[in-house]
């Protein structure tokens, strides 16, 4: 019975994996229509004649940026990956965490073939969970962008409206048609898609799940210092990332609290309900030393005798004594 019931937890457990595996592949593809295609459309939204909030000069091409977008992209992917990775060989190295380790993570044999350990298993979880979160993030940013259709601050500068016909006599009229636009329709169509900023959520998305990473999992003596030294170093350059986006008029300070929020709010719950803390999934030695001290008393102390209770066992002695005598007497 029991190797029938092994049996079916070693078939199972490839099956899980094949889900995780069309999840991850589904995830990519659906940021690869938003990205690289047309598929969703954009929606056009309104704009007042003249709006100050719209005439920020053009910045120019996002490769122009103090952070271009391909260096922080890499950034973001690769340094949280290579973290994890050091992270988790070097705290395995350590004698006592291996043991922790052990005890807390199952080694998985999933046929005559595959076998993970402990170490590759958390690797595996954290670094998938990590990217699963990062193409997350992005669909949710580019399907806010294109539900919204917000204006970037500089619209106006490449839009070029074509005022003929219109009555823009006062700056509160609203114009509601987007074909008036006469400037490059590339860079128009960019210029709609500011709600929320994909830099600002990518950026905190990643200093907040590596964040919570070395402050779960590294726990050494010689690391109080270095931790909150770290961690408030990558959560100050999101915090610059989306800074330097309002400075270059590319978004609006509300575009970039929006993507803070949104980035945040992903890692944390990836951090907290999905991989537990990054701790070990399995404690079943705890429970059992639970369970085996559940039915002792929560305390004990050691018995000190009563003088009262001493001087009446002395008398009951004496009076056992007493009539035991009587008695062979008669």
């Amino acid at each position: 019975m029991a190797s029938d019931n092994t049996h079916r937890s070693y078939s199972i457990i490839p099956c899980f994996i094949f889900v995780e595996l069309v999840i991850m592949a589904g995830t990519v593809l659906l940021v690869y229509y938003f990205e690289c295609t047309d598929t969703f459309g954009i929606h056009i939204q309104g704009f007042f004649c003249k709006d100050a909030e719209l005439m920020k000069p053009y910045p120019g091409v996002e490769e122009s940026s103090f952070i271009p977008p391909l260096i922080l992209y890499c950034v973001v992917a690769a340094a949280p990956t290579a973290i994890i990775f050091i992270g988790e060989i070097s705290m395995y190295i350590m004698k006592s965490t291996k043991e922790a380790l052990i005890a807390q993570e199952k080694t998985i044999v999933t046929g005559e073939c595959c076998y993970l350990n402990p170490l590759i298993r958390r690797i595996i979880r954290f670094i998938g969970v990590f990217a699963f979160g990062l193409f997350a993030t992005d669909i949710f940013v580019n399907a806010g962008q294109v539900a919204t259709g917000n204006l970037a601050p500089y619209f106006l500068s490449v839009c070029k409206p074509n005022y003929t016909g219109m009555d823009c006599r006062f700056n509160h009229q609203f114009i509601a048609n987007g074909n008036i636009c006469t400037g490059n329709q590339v860079v128009v169509e960019r210029a709609r898609r500011s709600f929320p900023s994909k830099d600002a959520s990518l950026s905190v998305y990643s200093a907040v799940y590596i964040t919570m990473y070395i402050t779960s999992t590294i726990r050494t003596k010689s690391s109080r210092l270095a931790k909150p030294v770290l961690c408030l170093g990558i959560l100050c350059a999101a915090f610059l990332t989306g800074l330097n986006r309002v400075s270059e008029y590319r978004n609006h300070c509300s575009d970039v609290i929006a993507g803070f929020i949104l980035g945040s709010s992903i890692a944390l719950f990836l951090g907290i309900c999905v991989v537990n803390n990054f701790k070990g999934t399995h404690s079943t030695p705890t429970k059992q030393k639970q369970e085996d001290y559940r039915g002792l008393p929560l305390m004990t102390f050691p018995r000190v005798e009563n003088p009262l209770e001493t001087l009446s066992a002395q008398v009951e002695s004496s009076a056992s004594q007493e009539s035991i005598s009587l008695s062979a007497c008669s």
